[in-house]
């Protein structure tokens, strides 16, 4: 039965995809090692997460409906080891195995959780040869300045080491949904890899602001070579202009982002930075996050019920006025005036304008990480974020998870 349940959970999942990266401290101008995730999956509603309570303490991202995040898709520990994954759907063809699949999330909260770098890591890949019931790329990062792709199925993985020069000259490696030592092209994600590599082939130095702005919002299509976000914009709201939506970096179930910052050899590794994007990558803000001990998350990130964070759920309001289409596949069907226009009020135009505000302000943080400069930016970003959605948001939208200094 499980071997049936097996091969349900697959087929109905390959809907859902991820595109990531992997970036060495040699391709930064900081020296300081990137990870990437581009997050899509029928699960829309996302929140930060801060556990302290089981091993090693940890950020992540985590469902909203799983409460106790058992699952966690991407995050950083307090030894600076980073993971993240993409499913793969060309590895573990024709392997017979009795563990129930899709164990990607409770495998990476595992990983947080007890692993202090790669080498750990990779003792855990051993451990649980054919105990872990997973078919992924999982993309890491360490505070030794390790950095890697583990092409991992029931049983086998593959390293590829991004500081090997052999393996990744430009000091990084780009994944989507297919592993490069699976099986034919059976895998996803193949026209997402091409835009992505693309962009990546023309960028000499990666930086966050780089992946937010120009790879996770990347409107180029690889296979068509069409750019969205180039063609001659709309007027403004009310020049209506819907176009095809179909095997962007950014999809429909695009539900969130994050770069995790790793940090130099000779740093804490408390230090990284979690760049976050909770929601639709074109409705919602970057928002960075820091590892400290004594203070809790922005109120606009996380949650402590069953609703979506505020800055999730009000990105989501916003994404339905970008597909207004309600019958057939509206999913593959944009408003291109909702997401930029001439007037500059489209959705992406402005948050990716107000975000940079935030920015400068988290840079500052970075800079002077006292847990005082810490939480007054978090009040700060709690406030900014709200006052930017309140005028764009119907009344009847956001009735929960409001930042407590504006109720």
């Amino acid at each position: 039965m499980k071997k049936i349940l097996a091969i349900v959970l697959i087929i109905s999942s390959v809907a859902f995809a991820c595109t990531s990266a992997v970036i060495s401290g040699k391709a930064t101008p900081d020296g300081r090692p990137l990870l990437w995730k581009h997050r899509d999956t029928g699960s829309l509603e996302n929140k930060l997460v801060k556990i302290t309570d089981s091993g090693y303490d940890f950020m992540g991202v985590a469902n909203v409906n799983d409460p106790n995040s058992e699952n966690i898709w991407m995050g950083m520990n307090e030894k600076g080891f980073a993971i993240m994954n993409t499913a793969s759907y060309n590895i573990n063809e024709g392997v017979v195995c009795m563990i129930e699949p899709d164990q990607e999330g409770i495998f990476m909260r595992q990983a947080l959780e007890s692993c202090a770098n790669l080498h750990d890591f990779e003792l855990m890949l051993e451990r649980t040869s054919g105990q872990r019931g997973v078919a992924a790329n999982f993309g890491a990062i360490d505070a030794e300045g390790n950095a890697a792709y583990y092409e991992t199925g029931f049983y086998d993985y593959t390293k590829f080491d991004v500081n090997d020069p052999q393996t990744a000259p430009e000091g990084y490696i780009v994944r989507t949904n297919y592993s490069f030592t699976g099986k034919g092209d059976n895998g996803v994600g193949y026209i997402r890899y091409d835009a992505t590599s693309e962009l990546f082939a023309n960028q000499r130095e990666f930086t966050p602001e780089f992946i937010f702005k120009e790879a996770t919002r990347n409107m180029n299509h690889g296979l068509l070579k069409k750019d969205i976000g180039n063609v001659k914009l709309p007027k403004d709201f009310s020049d209506v202009t819907m176009m095809d939506f179909q095997d962007y970096v950014i999809r429909y179930s695009s539900a969130s982002v994050m770069v995790v910052q790793g940090v130099k050899e000779d740093e804490d590794p408390k230090h990284g930075v979690l760049w976050t994007l909770l929601g639709f990558p074109m409705t919602t803000m970057l928002t960075p996050v820091f590892f400290t001990d004594d203070v809790e998350l922005p109120q606009v990130l996380s949650t402590s019920n069953e609703h979506a964070p505020f800055i999730s759920a009000a990105s989501l309001a916003l994404k339905k006025e970008l597909f207004p289409v309600k019958y057939d596949d509206h999913k593959n069907y944009i408003d291109v005036s909702k997401m930029k226009n001439r007037k500059k009020t489209g959705y992406m135009q402005r948050v990716m304008k107000a975000e940079n505000d935030i920015v400068a302000k988290a840079k500052a943080v970075q800079e002077n990480r006292s847990n005082e400069a810490i939480t007054e930016y978090y009040k700060w970003l709690d406030s900014y974020v709200y006052e930017f959605y309140s005028p764009l948001l119907p009344k009847e939208a956001i009735k929960y998870n409001l930042p407590r200094c504006k109720k």
